[in-house]
């Protein structure tokens, strides 16, 4: 499990989620937002091409992110579900909340 913040050409962070989201790293991922937001990121990207899964505590730790966000002027897309994580967004309807693209290219472009 990692993540790591990278910026794209268009001035978006990317920030990428390599594992599990889970109850054990959510506050990372949020600590990494949180400090973006603060040095005045505003369009970010999460990148979940090598997400394997994300549980309940992940879930809400998204969406607490996307609030915190957008209370900020910004926007928060995802990219790069897989299929099991992809129902699990329709499941939660948690994917009308969310942009989600297929690849980072395609979730970077409009931005």
């Amino acid at each position: 499990m990692s993540f790591s913040k990278t910026m794209a050409a268009n001035g978006v962070t990317v920030v990428r989620v390599e594992g599990q989201l889970i109850v054990g790293n959510r506050q990372e991922l949020k600590a990494l937002i949180q400090e973006a937001l603060e040095s005045g990121h505003r369009r970010f990207l999460i990148d979940c091409a090598q997400t394997a899964y994300i549980d309940s505590s992940g879930l809400g730790a998204l969406v607490t992110i996307s609030k915190k966000i957008r209370e900020a002027g910004g926007e928060l897309r995802l990219a790069g579900l897989n299929d099991d994580l992809r129902s699990l967004f329709e499941l939660t309807k948690l994917d009308s909340l969310f942009q989600i693209s297929p690849s980072v290219d395609e979730g970077l472009q409009g931005f």
